[in-house]
């Protein structure tokens, strides 16, 4: 049996000043952060309409992204009220045939007819501001009315105003509740779309404040 010493304290090895205060900073730089992102994103559902759309709207063309079936009868009903001379429907499936989507609007295929054109190659909200802009330009037109649903506006808008800045945009938001609740967004499967679609707003916030618009330019009118 041998004698055992004293309990020798154990030593603590404090990290250095200069760490200790940079692990402080980041830790409050990380709370200002995430408070900002959690702000800004009630303040981004705050932006979604929670009526029914305009009854008073009236431009040259309109555009209807793809995505709900709502947005594309929307933009049918606005044409067939003379709100505008043609429509584009933007996104839509390379293998969709207007007689497809005549048989899918039954009451508006006169319209998908006369006045209709489809666009094929847009595959994002970015796509679908290219191919808005090749059709506005073509057309020569100064207003267009937008027609997307309300919680898609803001981030359709910002595309297109970086690719059509000298176009008159107006907005036309659909199924913009996305139910009758009023606390809508706070269900489950909505309150995850409204995050994915809020980091998709400040994704092309930050491209749109980083890169300059690009493009064709816009076409000369003639003088009358």
């Amino acid at each position: 049996m041998t004698d055992q010493g004293p309990d020798v304290p154990r030593r603590h090895h404090r990290p250095p000043p200069v760490l200790t205060r940079l692990l402080r900073t980041a830790g409050v730089f990380a709370v200002l952060v995430g408070g900002l992102l959690v702000g800004g994103f009630f303040l981004f559902l705050s932006t979604i309409p929670q009526n029914e759309p305009p009854s008073r709207v009236a431009g040259d063309g309109i555009v209807a992204l793809t995505g709900g079936p709502e947005r594309v009868q929307a933009g049918l009903n606005l044409l067939a009220e003379g709100r505008a001379r043609r429509l584009l429907i933007s996104g839509v499936n390379p293998d969709t045939s207007a007689a497809q989507l005549a048989k899918l609007h039954p009451e508006s295929a006169r319209w998908l007819q006369c006045c209709t054109d489809l666009g094929r190659r847009a595959l994002n909200t970015a796509g679908n501001a290219v191919e808005t802009r090749q059709w506005v330009r073509r057309n020569g037109f100064d207003t267009v009315i937008v027609v997307t649903s309300g919680w898609h506006m803001q981030r359709s808008l910002l595309e297109l105003q970086r690719a059509i800045p000298e176009t008159v945009l107006v907005p036309y938001p659909v199924d913009a509740r996305n139910g009758t609740d009023d606390v809508w967004w706070s269900q489950p499967g909505n309150f995850r779309l409204l995050v994915a679609e809020y980091i998709k707003y400040l994704a092309a916030l930050i491209e749109v404040r980083i890169a300059p618009p690009t493009g064709d330019a816009p076409s000369q009118k003639q003088k009358s």
